[in-house]
C-alpha cells in the first residue's frame, strides 16, 4: 500500500491552518490581558481573530484548551531563546549564566504574557497547565546544575534544590521589574539576575 505525497495545495492548506491557529492564540492573549480569562468569551476571541466561531473548535475543544496552546508556544519560545542565548562548548555554568540572562529578557519582551500568568495562576484549571512547562524549566536547569557539578564548578547541594533557587530568581526579579519594583533597563536587570545566580551557584 502507497502514500500518497502531499500536494501543494495540501501544504498550503497545512500553512493556512497553522496561521489561523496562531491568530487565535495572538488574539486570545490581547483579550485575556485586557479582560481576564474568565471574562474573555470565545466568541470575543473569534472577533479579535477574525475568523468563524466554528473555525474555533476546529482547533481548540474548549477555551482551557487555547489557553493551554498559548502557554505551551511561550514555553516553546522561551526555551528557545535560552538555547540561542548559550554558546555551544562553553562549560555548564557559563550556559546557566547566559541561559538566565536570556530568560529575563523574554519575560521583560513578553510582559503582558507574564503579567497575565501572574493574575491568572490562581485559577485551579489555569495552574494546572501553568504547572507542566514549570517542571520542563526544572529539568533543563536540573540537567545543567549536574553538569556544573561533575566539574566541580556548582557547590555540592542537591541539584533540583538549586534549579529552584534559579528559576525563583529569575521570577522574583523579573516581576518585580514588571511591577515597576525596579528602576533598571531590561538589559542591565538580565545581566544583574545572571551574575546573581552565577555567586549564588558557586
Amino acid at each position: 500500500m502507497t502514500t500518497k505525497a502531499p500536494t501543494a495545495q495540501d501544504r498550503r492548506l497545512t500553512e493556512q491552518g497553522r496561521e489561523r491557529k496562531q491568530q487565535l492564540v495572538d488574539a486570545s492573549m490581547v483579550l485575556f490581558a485586557e479582560r481576564g480569562y474568565s471574562a474573555t468569551r470565545i466568541l470575543d476571541i473569534c472577533d479579535r481573530a477574525g475568523v468563524a466561531k466554528g473555525l474555533f473548535y476546529w482547533y481548540f475543544p474548549t477555551k482551557l484548551d487555547l489557553f493551554t496552546e498559548l502557554v505551551r508556544s511561550m514555553r516553546h519560545q522561551l526555551r528557545r531563546s535560552q538555547a540561542d542565548a548559550m554558546t555551544p562548548g562553553t562549560d555548564a555554568l557559563t550556559r546557566i549564566h547566559e541561559g538566565a540572562a536570556a530568560s529575563v529578557r523574554f519575560m521583560a519582551e513578553h510582559a503582558t504574557y507574564f503579567s497575565l500568568v501572574d493574575v491568572e495562576r490562581a485559577d485551579p484549571a489555569i495552574a494546572d497547565a501553568l504547572r507542566a512547562g514549570s517542571e520542563v524549566y526544572l529539568d533543563d536547569v536540573t540537567a545543567l546544575i549536574r553538569e556544573a557539578q561533575a566539574t566541580g564548578q556548582v557547590l555540592d547541594a542537591d541539584p533540583e534544590l538549586l534549579a529552584l533557587g534559579v528559576l525563583g530568581a529569575v521570577s522574583s526579579f523579573s516581576n518585580a521589574w514588571r511591577s515597576g519594583r525596579i528602576d533598571q533597563s531590561a538589559d542591565e536587570l538580565a545581566e544583574f539576575v545572571a551574575d546573581w545566580v552565577s555567586r549564588a551557584l558557586g
